[in-house]
């Protein structure tokens, strides 16, 4: 069951701060995301792959569909002819695989890379030094590299009650997409992107510099 009244107070809110709301329908039916469409939301996002696959094709075709769960590179193939943009890249293995299954489809997906800020070991992710290795093999191998588009970073605190954890926590990743926009994406507009916080947390977020928050109980209501 949607809640419209949730919706239009947070679209309202988000729109006036910049940052993109993306509603994150996993485990809930087509019939949800419809409804949500129907008021005006765009931007979805889908943890697994299956379910992705399964709900594209029988919704609106303009939805801008966001991969926001952990992706393995055997997965790619199925959603890369029409994903908008994957969220959590976490090796150059994957992205290397988001280029090619791009190339195959004449298409540019736009990716983010998943820095680990969570004190949880479930949290997939890499740390300072593995994004840095990361942009170096990148930059070396760019030019063939020409089916992705590196925008921003992501990542998820850790589950806690303690606010200043979680703030501290989004400081650090906000610090350090900074830092990359500043060494490797100084003069592409398109690096805009630090995607954190979800329902629980999204306040936080974006006084810490979110430009993209994932939200999904809020607006769809507690998953069974």
């Amino acid at each position: 069951m949607v809640n419209a009244g949730v919706w239009q107070s947070l679209t309202e809110e988000l729109k006036a701060k910049g940052v993109t709301l993306v509603a994150v329908s996993k485990t809930k039916p087509a019939s949800d995301v419809q409804a949500l469409y129907d008021l005006g939301q765009r931007d979805f996002g889908e943890n697994y792959v299956q379910e992705l696959v399964d709900k594209q094709p029988v919704l609106p075709q303009d939805i801008r569909w966001h991969y926001i769960g952990h992706l393995q590179s055997n997965k790619v193939k199925y959603i890369a002819p029409y994903v908008h943009l994957i969220h959590a890249v976490d090796s150059f293995k994957l992205l290397q695989e988001i280029n090619k299954q791009a190339a195959k489809h004449n298409r540019t997906i736009h990716v983010l890379l998943q820095l680990q800020i969570a004190d949880e070991e479930t949290k997939h992710g890499l740390n300072e030094h593995g994004i840095t290795e990361l942009m170096e093999y990148y930059e070396a191998q760019r030019d063939s590299l020409q089916n992705i588009q590196i925008c921003g970073l992501m990542g998820m605190a850790t589950f806690t009650d303690d606010e200043e954890q979680v703030r501290t926590e989004f400081a650090r990743l906000h610090n350090f997409y900074k830092h990359i926009k500043a060494t490797y994406f100084i003069a592409k507009p398109y690096f805009n992107t630090c995607s954190m916080g979800m329902s629980g947390d999204y306040n936080i977020a974006i006084a810490e510099g979110s430009t993209m928050v994932r939200i999904g109980s809020m607006l769809f209501g507690a998953r069974g």
